[in-house]
């Protein structure tokens, strides 16, 4: 981490656990610091599950000069998480729970692990044929205003919003979870590590030197098989 004044994650974690959650039934560490990837700006994310709290809730703190994003729930709360995960296809707090190391266990945790690695490994829910077509609508919409864009920085802000639209849209088509802001590349990544150098390397040309080509023909091979663009026909919301 860089800074030799810290105390090590797991250190740190278990003693915010006995200072401030002490009777509860169970805890985790999970984040970058477990992944290996803690950067100097990296928190600690810690999952506590207690039978004595009526509903969850997060905070964060800073204690012994880390700082600290703890999720507080008791031994249901958290299911309806892992439900709303499920739908929005970011299964946040699963993936919290399935890489968590344990910091404290008083015989609750395998089970609710399982859970987590079950859905994990299930992936989200598949796409309807409506909604991938409604998908290659908004897609279609976005590229043409990528393409006919002139203005340089209206520009730059279509291309994130294409990169979001289309990344969504690979992830889900191939049963995937999705992820925002760091975890958009690394659920690309972990689907397939080609197409995300692909990926990154169109939309870094076009930040670097404004060329949109490769943005253009790798949008269009994402949507062949599913029958390209689509505008001329599209129908929502009719009755």
């Amino acid at each position: 981490m860089g800074d030799f004044n810290k105390l090590e994650p797991v250190k740190a974690a278990q003693k915010f656990i006995g200072n401030y959650f002490p009777y509860c039934d169970g805890a985790l560490l999970a984040g970058s610091v477990v992944r290996g990837e803690a950067t100097i700006t990296s928190d600690l994310d810690i999952v506590i599950f207690d039978k004595a709290y009526r509903s969850s809730y997060r905070e964060s703190v800073i204690e012994d000069d880390w700082p600290i994003e703890v999720f507080v729930h008791n031994l249901n709360s958290y299911k309806d998480y892992f439900k709303s995960d499920y739908k929005r296809a970011r299964p946040s707090l699963p993936r919290m729970v399935s890489e968590g190391i344990i910091l404290k266990d008083n015989g609750v945790i395998d089970s609710i692990k399982c859970e987590a690695k079950e859905l994990l490994s299930k992936g989200p829910e598949k796409w309807s044929t409506e909604i991938i077509n409604t998908k290659r609508y908004f897609i279609t919409d976005t590229i043409d205003d990528f393409i006919g864009c002139n203005n340089r920085a209206e520009g730059i802000f279509i291309a994130n919003t294409l990169a979001e639209l289309v990344s969504e849209f690979v992830l889900r088509t191939n049963n995937r979870w999705i992820g925002t802001s760091k975890w958009i590349i690394r659920s690309i990544r972990d689907y397939d590590t080609s197409f995300a150098e692909q990926f990154v390397e169109a939309f870094d040309i076009f930040y670097r030197d404004g060329a949109k080509d490769d943005v253009i023909q790798l949008v269009d091979e994402i949507l062949y098989p599913y029958g390209g663009r689509l505008f001329d026909g599209f129908s929502l919301g009719k009755k």
